[in-house]
């Protein structure tokens, strides 16, 4: 595939394919997790309704859309038991957030200044390369995804960071059936002897982006597991944070869980005043740095789910995974 994004730089990105192992063709009892793919995106399916999307192709929904902004390799859409959409991709006023994706904004690469997150600034890119390992199963189903973090600003692109997503998703979180759960394992590795600083920012690492209706702000709500919301739980720490609001009349969200393992956990929130956006980002407690031979490893679990946000249930899911 020629990544429109580079083709301006002389760049042509590796191919996004889709390796299944253990996935469809098998014949799974009822009730199975699959993961099934097409050109576009590989889809998660638990119980034949669908779970989430992980998108394989670049490409936007409206020809408005600048190449610049073209990526895959980011989860969207992620659905409740119910089959309400929480996640957007694309939006008019923020095209470089997509459902559930992982970019650095402020940092430093031998002397330059690449942004992978602001991508429209083309001065950084996240690359997706292949999905493989992915497996369908009773309980869950997994997989693994290839990216690679692209300094444009350098005289010809260089990547800057190998990274690696370890995919799980669950048959159902347990005892609750108004939740479905994934988690996401990401590890980032240097991909030269230069590392890559990160200096203190708002913003920055895993972000998610909530369902389109949540743009006016009396149609969405934010609580963290500290009580808070999207005022009081901007730039402080949580265990999780959860988005909410209406969906086809009806009262959806999704959860995003920090790892208590993670760098800096519980990391500083970034909850936007006015999208319905939120980020884990270690760069606000001051610069830190990615370093060769030391890999960045960071886990997050989500759970989308129908109804009205529960603080002790999602207090109990995050226990189990700080503990699993």
């Amino acid at each position: 595939m020629h990544d429109p994004l580079l083709s301006r730089r002389g760049f042509i990105a590796a191919s996004a394919s889709a390796f299944l192992s253990g996935g469809p063709s098998q014949r799974l009892p009822e009730g199975s997790v699959e993961a099934i793919a097409d050109q576009n995106a590989l889809h998660i399916k638990a119980g034949g309704s669908p779970v989430l999307d992980f998108r394989l192709k670049a490409e936007a929904p409206g020809a408005a859309t600048r190449s610049a902004f073209l990526r895959a390799g980011y989860i969207h859409p992620v659905f409740t038991p119910g089959g309400r959409i929480v996640t957007d991709d694309y939006p008019d006023d923020h095209p470089h957030q997509h459902g559930i994706f992982f970019a650095w904004t402020k940092t430093e690469f031998e002397g330059r200044h690449p942004d992978f997150w602001n991508m429209g600034d083309g001065t950084g890119a996240v690359v997706f390369d292949k999905v493989e390992d992915v497996r369908s199963g009773p309980e869950r189903a997994t997989f693994k995804a290839r990216l690679r973090h692209l300094d444009l600003s350098a005289p010809q692109p260089r990547t800057v960071l190998n990274e690696v997503w370890d995919v799980t998703v669950h048959r159902a979180a347990p005892g609750m059936s108004r939740y479905s759960m994934f988690d996401i394992a990401s590890t980032q590795e240097c991909a030269t002897a230069s590392p890559l600083i990160l200096p203190d920012y708002r913003y920055g690492g895993i972000g998610i982006r909530g369902h389109r209706n949540w743009r006016m702000k009396a149609n969405v709500s934010f609580l963290t597991s500290e009580g808070k919301d999207r005022i009081s739980g901007d730039d402080t720490t949580a265990r999780w944070c959860a988005i909410n609001g209406r969906v086809d009349g009806q009262l959806v969200g999704l959860a995003a869980l920090d790892h208590p393992g993670n760098f800096r956990a519980p990391q500083p929130l970034r909850i936007h005043p006015d999208d319905p956006y939120f980020n884990f980002s270690p760069s606000k407690r001051g610069q830190w740095e990615i370093s060769p031979g030391k890999p960045y490893v960071s886990r997050y679990r989500f759970v989308a789910y129908d109804g009205d946000v529960n603080a002790a249930e999602l207090n109990r899911l995050w226990d189990s995974y700080a503990k699993g």
